[in-house]
């Protein structure tokens, strides 16, 4: 399937990845303030801004609990899954195949691992760079995976659970549903 302009949907979807991969993880400065920036702006203006990511992650259809309660291992979920560390987070994203066709789907011509990014971020970027997911990455609905790093030293737990707890509150601000991951073998708390 072509688009308009001559370039096709893995195409397309390459060039969100790369931009995603550039502009979430190398931007210094952004126009507008981040939702967890409260010592450079008002009250009145962070509270404006989440009101504005939060509408933006609206756009998402509510989560499915019948398609994202019935995985039990990372490997085989689909939605974006934030990795927290003491510093900095990790975000994997699985796109959407671009081929509607099951023909193939999976196979050596298309590799769901050439589907699947993994980007470094700040906490600062990580409102911004989920409003800038195209809804296609999110097939269970408005639903993260939450995980801790477990490659943390053990000195640095206590920040890495504090900022585990940061996180699900700054996505629960945005109205994204939180699954978190730690139980046994890396799998689901249920």
């Amino acid at each position: 399937m072509k688009i308009r302009f001559g370039f096709s949907i893995a195409q397309l979807y390459g060039s969100i990845a790369i931009v995603l991969a550039f502009g979430v993880g190398g931007c210094t400065k952004s126009s507008a303030p981040a939702a967890t920036d409260a010592n450079t702006a008002s009250p009145k203006t962070t509270a404006q801004v989440r009101d504005n990511l939060r509408a933006q992650m609206e756009q998402i259809p509510p989560p499915a609990k019948s398609r994202y309660l019935a995985v039990h291992s990372e490997e085989n979920w689909d939605n974006p899954f934030l990795i927290v560390g003491p510093k900095m987070w990790t975000l994997r994203l699985m796109m959407a195949d671009a081929n509607p066709s099951q023909v193939g789907q999976g196979g050596m011509l298309r590799p769901s691992g050439a589907r699947r990014q993994v980007l470094q971020i700040r906490m600062s970027d990580l409102p911004n760079a989920l409003t800038a997911l195209p809804e296609d990455a999110w097939p269970y609905g408005r639903v993260i995976g939450v995980s801790e790093d477990f490659s943390t030293e053990r000195p640095q737990r206590p920040q890495m659970r504090r900022n585990v707890e940061t996180a699900i509150q700054l996505l629960n601000d945005l109205g994204i549903v939180v699954d978190e991951w730690s139980g046994p073998n890396g799998g689901p708390l249920r």
